[in-house]
């Protein structure tokens, strides 16, 4: 989420772009309320009203950014991907590795630190909300990043350009499916991880690294 304070979020996440520094303030306390509700009262129990009201601003100037819930956790989960994307290329920086495969460990890494101490990331992360048992939930939370495509691949497109463009990995278009393929893979085992033990089960976590690595090896040269 870095670039001066102000939220990353792509072309129509936001009914209007903040444009002010007023406005960009307003924005991120906004999102930063969503986040600390999430983890508060789940996303069943989120609402408009509440996010504004801790926020401290009109419900008015909510509507004027945010067109609903869904579309205030669409710009949490895309400004956590943004979040996470820059602290992987902040701990890529200056480092010299054998194979781009290698940073394999650094992403499952980051992602299990964010689950750990980012608010509200470890009921939504990327945007697919975590529904609590037995309640009501979320219909196409699959989808909750973009609207149109399923998280893991908005997700993988962001991964395969860190790997292109930061890491040098050969670009093709079997890259690009291995890629979501990997994406997907660790999310699943990271999924049970977490289910398993709600800081995160380090073998299972050993485990993705090892799984997604080894898989993407093939693809390295």
């Amino acid at each position: 989420m870095d670039n001066g304070g102000v939220t990353k979020v792509s072309d129509g996440t936001l009914r209007r772009r903040p444009a002010q520094r007023r406005s960009q303030e307003r924005v991120e306390r906004m999102l930063d309320e969503c986040a600390r509700l999430l983890d508060e009262v789940g996303y069943d129990g989120l609402t408009t009203k509440e996010v504004a009201r801790r926020a401290n601003v009109p419900i008015g100037t909510f509507y004027q950014f945010f067109p609903d819930k869904q579309g205030l956790v669409r710009a949490l989960g895309l400004r956590n991907l943004d979040a996470f994307l820059d602290r992987v290329t902040a701990r890529l920086a200056g480092r010299r590795l054998k194979s781009w495969t290698e940073a394999v460990d650094i992403l499952v890494d980051e992602f299990v630190d964010m689950k750990h101490t980012m608010p509200g990331f470890g009921v939504m992360d990327f945007g697919e909300v975590l529904v609590t048992p037995g309640g009501p939930g979320l219909r196409g939370t699959e989808r909750m990043l973009d609207g149109r495509r399923e998280n893991n691949f908005v997700v993988a497109d962001r991964v395969r350009a860190l790997a292109v463009e930061v890491l040098g990995a050969p670009a093709s278009p079997e890259l690009d499916r291995a890629i979501v393929v990997a994406v997907e893979a660790a999310d699943a085992v990271l999924k049970l991880a977490f289910r398993v033990d709600p800081q995160g089960d380090p073998a299972l976590i050993a485990e993705c690294k090892r799984l997604v690595r080894r898989y993407l090896e093939d693809y390295a040269s």
